[in-house]
């Protein structure tokens, strides 16, 4: 998938799918908003689904390589990083990654390849996050229900709109955060 020309077409695939969910990713819509003939797409996809999986799996390999690097300890103590992964998600938010998050998973809702997309995607995350609890000294099971309570809190945060000030919001996010690394 790294030929280039595929690539825009996923990338245009992504940008719609945010937009509209994965019934706006048709082939028709990303050559118009890409500006060119619906002929460039199937000399790189075979049809629709082709492109649909190949966006999947761009996703999964991201997202799982993403949360792979945020988590790596380099030399930090592992309550470090969780605090360091929080402020991440907390304070730069990033609302086209949550639109093609939240997307993905509507869309996994109907669609088995896109379930066992977010699945290994969950999978990853909790498996990672959960090692760093681990490194603090709690058991697998605490670790695992810890690293649980981390990503209900990371996504959660992200969609409530709470009635604060910015700077109160992010006082309110500290908090919060605190509690999961206490």
């Amino acid at each position: 998938m790294s030929d280039g020309k595929g690539d825009v077409w996923v990338e245009a695939g992504f940008t719609e799918l945010a937009r509209s969910g994965v019934e706006g990713v048709r082939v028709e819509v990303l050559a118009k908003n890409l500006g060119v003939t619906k002929g460039g797409f199937y000399r790189r996809f075979a049809d629709r689904a082709a492109l649909l999986g190949a966006m999947l799996e761009r996703w999964r390999e991201g997202r799982s390589a993403a949360i792979a690097q945020q988590t790596s300890l380099d030399g930090q103590k592992p309550r470090d990083r969780l605090r360091a992964v929080i402020q991440l998600y907390s304070e730069r938010l990033n609302p086209e990654g949550m639109a093609i998050e939240l997307a993905i998973r509507q869309w996994a809702r109907s669609d088995e390849s896109a379930a066992a997309a977010v699945a290994n995607v969950d999978a990853a995350r909790l498996k990672h996050v959960a090692e760093l609890y681990r490194a603090t000294g709690l058991e697998a099971d605490e670790a695992e229900a810890q690293a649980f309570l981390f990503y209900c809190f990371i996504f959660g945060q992200s969609l409530l709109f709470v009635e604060r000030s910015p700077r109160k919001r992010t006082h309110l996010v500290a908090k919060s955060a605190e509690k999961l690394l206490g």
